[in-house]
């Protein structure tokens, strides 16, 4: 399953080699949230780590990614993480999430109607 959403690239950390075979890099989105800000850290691994090369803090970006989870169990305590598995980033400004056309406020959709005809019984 997976998920959109645009923000400014706020901080990109460095790539970490974490094992022979895993690498990762980690990277902060600034996402405005009313008259909250949100700031969400997601991570790239493997060869998608570059995909933060080309971005700097500041940038407007759209991520998108898969949200994953798993339990973990030491010592008889469970814990659960969770991550966000980005897998593409896009500049925003290539037009995405450019607001529609609105329609007017006195065009409001009605679901009543005048007709004569309509054949509904009430």
């Amino acid at each position: 399953m997976s998920f959109d959403i645009q923000g400014k690239l706020y901080e990109a950390f460095e790539e970490q080699q974490v094992s022979d075979k895993f690498r990762k890099r980690e990277f902060v989105l600034e996402i405005p949230d009313g008259s909250y800000t949100q700031y969400v850290k997601f991570q790239l691994t493997q060869d998608k780590c570059s995909l933060l090369d080309q971005y700097k803090a500041g940038d407007e970006v759209k991520v998108t990614f898969n949200l994953t989870g798993k339990p973990f169990t030491k010592n008889g305590t469970t814990m659960y993480f969770t991550n966000l598995q980005a897998w593409r980033i896009e500049s925003a400004a290539s037009g995405f999430g450019a607001p529609a056309s609105a329609p007017a406020q006195d065009e409001a959709p009605s679901f009543y109607s005048n007709d004569a005809d309509n054949d509904l019984p009430f």
